[in-house]
C-alpha cells in the first residue's frame, strides 16, 4: 500500500513575478495541479512542510492529499520539483491530479540491499539504472525498488527481468536491460613483476 501523505494547499488569484516573490518571503512556495479530469488551479502550499515532506521521501514523485482551502480533498502525484540550484530551496510544484482506479507513472528510486558475493571476493558493484520508471494504481506506488545482491557473484549481474516487484507494480523496459553488474577486480602489475616478466617476454622472441 503506498504511503499517500497529507499536504495543506491554498488557491492563489494572482501569479505575477511580483506576487510570487512575496509569496515565497512569506514561506509559500507556488505550485499548480493539473490533470485530465481536473481543472487547472493555481496554488501555494507551505515552504517549510513540503520541504519535510521531500526530505523525508525516497523519492520525489510523491502521492499527497491535497486539502484546498479547507473545503476540497484532491488525491494528486507531485509530478515535478523546481529547485533553485543557486540559492536553494524550492521554487516551484506541479502536481498531477489522479483516480484511485486509475494507473499512473511514476519514478522510484533503485535501492541496492545485501553483500554482494563477487564484491566480498574483489570486485565492484556498477549500479546502471538508479531509477525506473514503474506503472501502477496509486494505492500500489512504492517508495523503492529493492534489489537484493546477496547472491550475486562476479561477472554477473541483475537484468530488469530478474526483478521481484511488487503486486500491482509493473515496469515497461526490455527484461535484458541491465540494472547493476558486479566487475571482477583488475590485476594491477607491480614494478618487480613487470621486470621478471621482462626477460621471459624476451626469451619466447
Amino acid at each position: 500500500m503506498a504511503n499517500i501523505l497529507e499536504l495543506t494547499a491554498q488557491t492563489r488569484e494572482l501569479s505575477g513575478s511580483s506576487s510570487v516573490r512575496r509569496m515565497r518571503k512569506e514561506g509559500q512556495v507556488p505550485a499548480v495541479v493539473y490533470g485530465s479530469k481536473t481543472k487547472n488551479a493555481n496554488l501555494k502550499v507551505s515552504t517549510k512542510t513540503v520541504t519535510q515532506l521531500l526530505k523525508e521521501s525516497a523519492s520525489e514523485n510523491v502521492l499527497v492529499n491535497l486539502q484546498i482551502d479547507g473545503t476540497k480533498t484532491q488525491l494528486a502525484l507531485i509530478q515535478k520539483v523546481q529547485h533553485d540550484h543557486l540559492k536553494g530551496g524550492i521554487l516551484h510544484i506541479d502536481f498531477h491530479a489522479v483516480d484511485m482506479n486509475e494507473p499512473i507513472h511514476a519514478t522510484v528510486p533503485v535501492e541496492v540491499v545485501g553483500d554482494a558475493e563477487g564484491v566480498k571476493a574483489g570486485g565492484q558493484l556498477d549500479l546502471m539504472l538508479h531509477v525506473l520508471e514503474v506503472h501502477c494504481l496509486p494505492k500500489d506506488l512504492p517508495e523503492r525498488i529493492v534489489v537484493d545482491v546477496t547472491h550475486v557473484g562476479q561477472a554477473q549481474g541483475v537484468h530488469v527481468k530478474d526483478l521481484k516487484l511488487p503486486e500491482g507494480v509493473s515496469v515497461h523496459l526490455d527484461g535484458e536491460v541491465l540494472i547493476l553488474s558486479i566487475t571482477e577486480p583488475r590485476v594491477v602489475e607491480t614494478p618487480a613483476q613487470a621486470a621478471a616478466a621482462a626477460p621471459k617476454a624476451a626469451a619466447k622472441k
